[in-house]
């Protein structure tokens, strides 16, 4: 079976506080490890109202604190706003926390406007050391060297796993070339998905975290009990995309029953392109095209984003996916979560990699 994951970007809902987004997001949390998901992510983003994830360790702390057996980690941490030393002591702190449980995803863009990076005291052009920063920090969080001067306390020997985003290729060299698996952040910036994952699979070196390439990719999955349903609460991401394009960012809108009366047909045609990687529908609609999806892409692990409004709906979502995942791995079919690996998984992406080599 795919693993199925959680990504959680912490939605503030239009006339709720950051208060009521960050009891939803533990809840959600609660559920979703009931449900067999293996991750529940979330990820840094800052000055933005309808996100409240910018703190991003902190809010790991509090759902990892919430929940007994969920991998709780971050979508990511944006390695440029920060300094390697103190994401080690962060997360290193996390880890010892809560042992075995803590992942860390890293992100070369900075999650936010240059003003923002400025009051950060951050300079844009660290994100060319992206590479050397991700280097840092894993020694940060390997064991102590002979003679090293700097240490994480914690952090030091957590050996917490590193993933690489990204939504280009940079992000899958950057990832094969130091071993560690790759998540591809197709639910927004589809454009490079196919690429950037056969760029990862050919170029990928064996490190003592990974034997094997490792792919995740995001979707964004709202599932309903009908086709239309789900149609209707797509309606809040696809608001918010607009919105994006309109530079008019702001809390997640209710479902409205008709989005074509919201975008101009130019709008509709940018924003169902960033979401292609969509699946909306019913049980069997959403079962039938992430089969697809997987069999097309190889993914060894998916990554779920569903902002819905209604947060019974957004619970009643990830259930529906829950039992997807559940019932094939169960009933087994070829191409489908199981029991034949998918074609481009047979030309090399997933030979011989296990579980143990991404928690």
């Amino acid at each position: 079976m795919v693993p199925l994951s959680v990504l959680d970007l912490v939605p503030v809902r239009r006339g709720d506080t950051p208060s009521d987004a960050l009891r939803n997001t533990l809840d959600l949390a609660r559920h979703a490890e009931t449900w067999g998901f293996r991750r529940y992510w979330m990820a840094e983003h800052h000055n933005m109202t309808g996100v409240a994830s910018a703190a991003t360790a902190v809010v790991i702390g509090h759902v990892a604190g919430g929940t007994r057996s969920i991998r709780v980690g971050a979508g990511g941490i944006m390695l440029p706003n920060h300094a390697p030393l103190v994401i080690a002591e962060q997360f290193g702190t996390l880890e010892s926390l809560y042992p075995g449980r803590i992942d860390l995803g890293l992100g070369r863009a900075p999650g936010t406007d240059q003003l923002t990076m400025r009051a950060m005291r951050r300079d844009w052009r660290s994100a060319e050391r992206f590479p050397e920063d991700v280097m840092e920090l894993q020694a940060f969080l390997g064991p102590v060297e002979p003679g090293q001067a700097v240490r994480a306390v914690p952090g030091a020997g957590t050996n917490v796993p590193l993933w690489i985003l990204g939504s280009s290729l940079y992000g899958a060299q950057v990832a094969a070339h130091l071993g560690l698996p790759y998540a591809f952040a197709s639910h927004f910036a589809p454009d490079a998905l196919h690429e950037a994952l056969q760029v990862y699979r050919e170029h990928f070196r064996p490190s003592a975290q990974l034997r094997r390439p490792w792919a995740m990719v995001g979707v964004n999955v709202i599932a309903a009990d009908t086709d239309a349903q789900a149609r209707r609460l797509f309606t809040s991401l696809q608001q918010r995309f607009t919105d994006m394009m309109r530079n008019a960012r702001g809390q997640l809108a209710p479902a409205i029953d008709d989005i074509d009366t919201y975008w101009t047909p130019v709008e509709r045609a940018q924003v169902m392109r960033m979401l292609t990687c969509s699946f909306v529908g019913s049980r069997e609609t959403v079962r039938r095209e992430l089969a697809r999806f997987i069999e097309e892409t190889g993914a060894d692990e998916l990554m779920a984003s569903g902002a819905i409004f209604d947060h019974d709906a957004r619970l009643r979502s990830y259930e529906i996916l829950g039992e997807i995942g559940r019932e094939a791995a169960h009933v087994p079919a070829p191409g489908v979560f199981g029991a034949e690996l998918p074609p481009a998984a047979r030309a090399g992406a997933r030979a011989g990699a296990t579980l143990a080599d991404i928690h």
